[in-house]
């Protein structure tokens, strides 16, 4: 079984044919899916997906590209809803420094803020670090939480060495079918297994066969088996081993 760590699946993208979506991932061997939240708008339909597949399972959060409409309320209700127990995470947060709104000290705010509700509720996070790693490690080092994803990771290996030793796996997709893509693929390549996880970020970042079209989590399949060329290993080996590092740093799989 292969674990999307991070799909959207509650995106408009995939309103028409979202249960179409979810049976062609089940067909290519995907057995559960990771939906993170954006925004606190978001959370019912969340729940909503939640309640009607078993299979997916949900974090909250406010991500960094949509704080510029949030306030402090919206920290509540993050806390809130992880009262409830159903979070495996708390996410999508984090920093994306390829965006210059919302300002980084509004960003910074809300990242740190939802770095200690994930510490105060024992749960691991889901980061967006897109061109911010340093900024996230300085914060991860204030206010330590118990690991979690750095989802899409881009940086230096000096960068992912660190994050490791901090109790995180990096996220890996579409952005590694790309030959163009040489520092991911040999992040890929030469990481230790174990610090690896699989994600489509469906709807988005798109593999190279997409064309620039929608993602879907039926490609995570193809994932495993890019992965494992880049390695030099059979592909049941890395979804083994994938599937074993996502339930390892989400505990409530």
């Amino acid at each position: 079984m292969l674990i999307d760590t991070h799909i959207h699946l509650d995106a408009s993208e995939f309103d028409a044919d979202r249960d179409e979506v979810l049976e062609a991932a089940r067909a290519a061997g995907v057995g559960c899916f990771i939906v993170p939240g954006v925004e606190v708008d978001g959370f019912a339909a969340q729940r909503a997906l939640a309640r009607r597949h078993a299979d997916i399972r949900l974090a909250f959060g406010i991500h960094p590209l949509y704080v510029g409409r949030a306030d402090d309320t919206d920290l509540e209700r993050v806390d809130a809803e992880l009262q409830s127990g159903e979070a495996v995470a708390v996410g999508e947060i984090g920093l994306d420094g390829f965006v210059t709104e919302p300002e980084t000290a509004l960003q910074e705010h809300f990242y740190a803020e939802q770095l200690k509700l994930a510490r105060n509720h024992g749960l691991p996070v889901i980061l967006h670090v897109r061109r911010a790693v340093d900024q996230i490690l300085k914060h991860l080092r204030r206010i330590e939480v118990c690991g979690g994803i750095a989802h899409a990771f881009n940086g230096s290996r000096q960068q992912a060495d660190t994050l490791v030793a901090m109790g995180f796996k990096l996220g890996f997709g579409g952005a590694m079918t790309f030959d163009g893509s040489t520092r991911i693929r040999k992040l890929a390549a030469e990481l230790p297994l174990e610090s690896i996880v699989l994600e489509t970020d469906a709807p988005d970042i798109p593999p190279a066969w997409a064309n620039g079209g929608r993602n879907e989590p039926a490609n995570l399949g193809r994932f495993a088996e890019t992965l494992a060329v880049l390695r030099k290993m059979p592909v049941a080996e890395v979804a083994e081993a994938t599937t074993a590092n996502a339930r390892s740093v989400l505990a409530r799989l």
